[in-house]
């Protein structure tokens, strides 16, 4: 049974630095197309940054999140990262991962994932 479970967020200061977690269950992380979304108070869901089938990360072009956000991978602890510096208080909501069943690329559309975790909360206080 595929599952995937946030961890890692909180309530920071502006400036501050988070890592967010996502640790998998039930199927390969090593190929896998997924992403890391947030939902900001009164927006859509919104791509963070993903990883495609070959490891290759695309991340969002909002330049307000731009050399800020960093996602990563780890095969063997069957997880996915994102490290969050330099935060400001927009960046504040809640932040999800999310897993997409089809090969190839990762599409920037939440609509395009298959599995979602519950989501984890950030807060930044300015």
């Amino acid at each position: 049974q595929v599952q995937l479970v946030e961890s890692g967020g909180g309530s920071v200061q502006g400036g501050g630095s988070l890592r967010l977690s996502c640790t998998t269950f039930g199927f390969d992380i090593s190929k896998a197309v997924m992403g890391w979304f947030r939902r900001r108070a009164g927006e859509n869901r919104e791509m963070v940054a993903c990883i495609r089938d070959d490891s290759t990360i695309k991340y969002s072009y909002d330049e307000s999140m731009k050399g800020r956000f960093t996602m990563s991978k780890d095969n063997d602890k069957k997880s996915l990262y994102l490290e969050m510096r330099s935060l400001k208080p927009e960046d504040s909501g809640m932040y999800y991962c999310a897993y997409d069943r089809s090969d190839g690329t990762c599409d920037t559309r939440p609509s395009m994932y298959n599995y979602w975790g519950q989501g984890t909360q950030v807060t930044v206080s300015s």
